[in-house]
Formats: structure tokens, C-alpha cells, sequence
């Protein structure tokens, strides 16, 4: 298994759901950044009161003092992930083909049909797969805008490790 081959296939599914992607993570990055700015972790209030009075023991941090270290650290990483899958996600809807290039150069070629949105090819193993290839973001390779017709034999190339990762290969339509 090449480990490039899982890269692309990790990145494919930002670049093939893109219109979703944007949105999701438009709004969650949001979340997720303000959670991983806020200084204090939770109880923090209280904590403080406790101290005031006197009745919080002395001693190094506490389960909750590393726990909301802990979660900051997540959900930044969290927020840089999701902030990632914006950026392919928009180069996805304007045309630029973030991960359908390296499958079309290193997939291995099969026919395929089309029938609408779905494309439904058989790997080399005989596993038949049935994938989404949307309106927004078309799996297709190296002219994104040509014009496919439902029905019809169409050549797909997949990442042989990772069939999921597909593209319809738009120099090889029927004429």
C-alpha cells in the first residue's frame, strides 16, 4: 500500500463533498476557535471562590487544570483540520483539482457506467463500487466541465488501494 495513495485518498473526500464541506466547516471553525482561546477550563469560577476562601488544597495542577489544557490542544487541532478542509473544499468549487490530478496519473483505469450522480465501476479484485460523483464538485478528469452522458460506458480511474478515490476520465468519453 503507498502511503501517498492514503494522503490523496484522506484529501479526496473534502475535495469530492465540497459544497458540504465548505459550509460545515465554515461554521464549525468558528466553535472550534473560540473554544480553544478560552484561558480558563471549566469550573474555573469556582475554583477561584475556593481559593478566596481558603479551602482549595495546595498543590501542582489538578485533573481539571490538565484536562482543559488537554481539550484546548484538541480542539485547535481540531480547528486547524476542519480550517484545512475549507481550503480544499474551495479550490474543490473553483475548479482547481486538488486531489483528481494525482488519480488520474497513478489510478488504475476500468469502464464504469453513469447514472446520474452515481457512477458504478468493478476494481480489479471484482468488488463493484456505486459513488457520488455531485454537481458541485464532478469527479471528472482532465476536462471538469465536459459533458457526460447517463448511461453510457465511461472509463474510471481508482487508486488501486483506495477504490473510493475515483475519477471519470474525461479524455477517454464516447463520442
Amino acid at each position: 500500500m503507498n502511503p501517498l495513495d492514503t494522503l490523496f485518498w484522506l484529501l479526496n473526500f473534502p475535495a469530492s463533498h465540497a459544497y458540504a464541506m465548505v459550509f460545515i466547516a465554515g461554521f464549525s471553525i468558528l466553535g472550534l476557535f473560540a473554544i480553544s482561546a478560552k484561558r480558563t477550563s471549566p469550573g474555573a469560577a469556582l475554583r477561584r471562590v475556593r481559593e478566596r476562601e481558603g479551602l482549595r488544597s495546595e498543590g501542582g495542577a489538578t485533573r481539571r487544570d490538565i484536562g482543559g489544557t488537554t481539550m484546548r490542544v484538541l480542539f485547535r487541532i481540531l480547528a486547524f483540520v476542519m480550517l484545512a478542509n475549507l481550503v480544499i473544499g474551495i479550490l474543490s468549487l473553483t475548479g482547481v483539482p486538488v486531489t483528481r490530478a494525482y488519480i488520474y496519473d497513478n489510478g488504475r483505469p476500468t469502464v464504469g457506467t453513469l447514472d446520474g450522480d452515481w457512477v458504478t465501476f468493478t476494481t480489479g479484485d471484482g468488488v463493484e463500487y456505486t459513488l457520488e460523483s455531485n454537481f458541485f464538485s464532478p469527479a471528472v478528469f482532465p476536462d471538469r466541465d465536459a459533458y457526460i452522458p447517463g448511461g453510457q460506458g465511461v472509463v474510471v480511474r481508482y487508486l488501486p488501494s483506495h477504490p473510493q478515490a475515483f475519477v471519470i476520465d474525461s479524455s477517454q468519453l464516447p463520442e
